[in-house]
């Protein structure tokens, strides 16, 4: 590393110049420069050896201790503290304010003041400095004259302070540019031809495996396209197919439900050839068909005229069994009359 600074009064300070604002150079020969000596570029390889033993620590995050492991969105679960911990962490505590609290008793206390004096704070730094709460004021005045132009504003050059150093580097002392950069701008111009000779050849593969994908998907959409048809034609063929088993089982069972209505017909009406005339003999049997008049005079005209014939033969009975009696009394009543 290599500095300079020159002192005002040294020969070869540059003399102040009128301040500029987009200017570089507002210190001169007095501002601080820093210049690092050129060196070559390593040669870093291409590709890493994977039987390198790798140097330095592990750079996986996974082994680091400060990374959080789990759910990010919830607090980590912090370990229950230790009570035996906490009690020696409370005992150091109170060891360190005991100790604190001794060193304050021992250490020497300033003594008070005599009487008419007191003690002030006193500055014991190596740079002194003046404190004062009355800020400085100046007053000054000036006459310009008339019609002149404002004079540019003098380089601003700071007060000096500390000791001045500087250091003379003649001409050929530090380095021939022409000579160091020849390795560098060889390295530059060789890793940039071999990035640009990559680059092409890589481009140049890209090119070639986007044709061949190019190439290949055509392939596949004429496939997929051939496929799609077949299985079209496989599925209208399946469907005519289920059509046609659908309408042959239709007709078959059509016919098969005229087979059973003709053969039901024909036993209902072979069974009820016979059935009817069963049905009322049997009714007329049982006597669910009789006659209205003759139903009449048994349920009602016979019980009414046997009734009407006991209660006549009732009382033919009753006139005769009166008539006997009678007969027997006159009987009776003669007999002893003619005694």
């Amino acid at each position: 590393m290599l500095a300079s600074k020159n002192p005002p009064g040294l020969p070869n300070a540059a003399a102040p110049a009128a301040f500029d604002p987009s200017s570089t150079r507002q210190q001169g020969a007095d501002a601080y420069t820093f210049a690092a000596e050129p060196r070559a570029l390593q040669q870093r390889k291409k590709y890493r050896d994977p039987n390198e033993d790798q140097k330095g620590p592990h750079v996986n995050i996974m082994y680091d201790r400060r990374i959080h492991r789990g759910n990010t969105y919830a607090s980590p679960a912090l370990p229950l503290p230790d009570p035996v911990e906490i009690q020696k962490q409370q005992e150091m505590k109170r060891r360190i304010k005991a100790k604190k609290r001794a060193e304050a008793r021992r250490r020497v206390r300033t003594p008070d003041p005599v009487e008419g004096r007191k003690h002030i704070d006193v500055q014991t730094d190596l740079y002194l400095e003046e404190l004062s709460d009355k800020v400085p004021e100046a007053i000054a005045a000036t006459q310009t004259d008339a019609f002149l132009n404002r004079a540019p504003s003098p380089l601003y050059i700071p007060q000096k302070s500390g000791v001045d150093i500087a250091t003379q580097i003649y001409d050929g002392e530090l380095f021939d540019f022409d000579f160091e950069v020849t390795p560098i701008l060889e390295v530059l111009v060789g890793k940039t031809l071999e990035q640009a000779l990559m680059e092409v050849h890589e481009e140049e593969e890209l090119t070639v495996l986007r044709n061949h994908q190019l190439k290949f998907e055509q392939m596949r959409n004429a496939e997929l396209t051939e496929v799609q048809r077949l299985e079209d034609a496989e599925r209208r063929r399946t469907e005519e197919k289920e059509r046609r088993l659908a309408e042959q089982l239709r007709i078959l069972k059509e016919k098969q439900e005229a087979a059973e209505k003709v053969a039901a017909r024909a036993f209902a009406q072979s069974y009820l050839n016979t059935l009817v005339p069963s049905v009322f003999e049997s009714l007329a049997t049982n006597g669910y068909f009789f006659d209205v008049i003759e139903k009449e005079v048994e349920t009602s005209i016979l019980p009414w005229l046997t009734s009407e014939v006991e209660k006549n033969m009732d009382r033919h009975a009753l006139a005769r069994k009166l008539v006997d009696g009678a007969l027997a009394f006159m009987n009776v009543s003669g007999v002893a009359a003619a005694y």
